[in-house]
């Protein structure tokens, strides 16, 4: 009789535990991580990107939390500047690869292979797949626009 009444109450908490994290992932969009880790673009500095058209590798020392994951930057000036608009400086797609979202896929985000198109970063999963993502970007950022959401659920 214990073991029935144990058995239920392991079940309950684990349907709420999930139920927990399944409203999360609903508010909030997944953001790539590297296995065990919690850091965003693997520690990159986003806004580097757009104000030094380069990727920067973020200081611990200057970092904050967004969607549920940790951004580093390489300065207090680029802390702010994503604080104050986070979704204008983090990449597309969570900083999954741009072409595998295009493909209905997700892979992993290098945040070596990048480019800004129309004021949105966006990541590739390696200089190979970066070349195709360049040479058809626009038609490529319309299908993984169409597929993203299915992705994210």
């Amino acid at each position: 009789m214990k073991s029935k009444i144990y058995n239920k109450v392991i079940t309950n908490i684990f349907l709420v535990i999930t139920l927990l994290f399944s409203m999360q992932a609903l508010a909030n969009p997944p953001v790539y991580t590297s296995f065990l880790s919690n850091l965003a673009v693997s520690g990159y500095d986003t806004v580097a990107y757009f104000t030094e058209s380069k990727a920067v590798k973020g200081n611990a020392q200057y970092s904050t939390e967004y969607n549920n994951v940790e951004w580093h930057f390489s300065n207090q000036a680029n802390l702010d500047t994503f604080k104050k608009t986070p979704e204008k400086y983090a990449p597309q797609y969570g900083g999954y690869c741009a072409w595998a979202v295009a493909n209905n896929k997700t892979a992993k985000g290098d945040p070596q292979q990048w480019t800004i198109h129309n004021n949105k970063l966006y990541l590739n999963y390696n200089s190979n797949i970066q070349n195709k993502w360049l040479k058809d970007k626009a038609v490529l950022i319309t299908n993984a626009n169409q597929y993203w959401p299915s992705l994210v659920n």
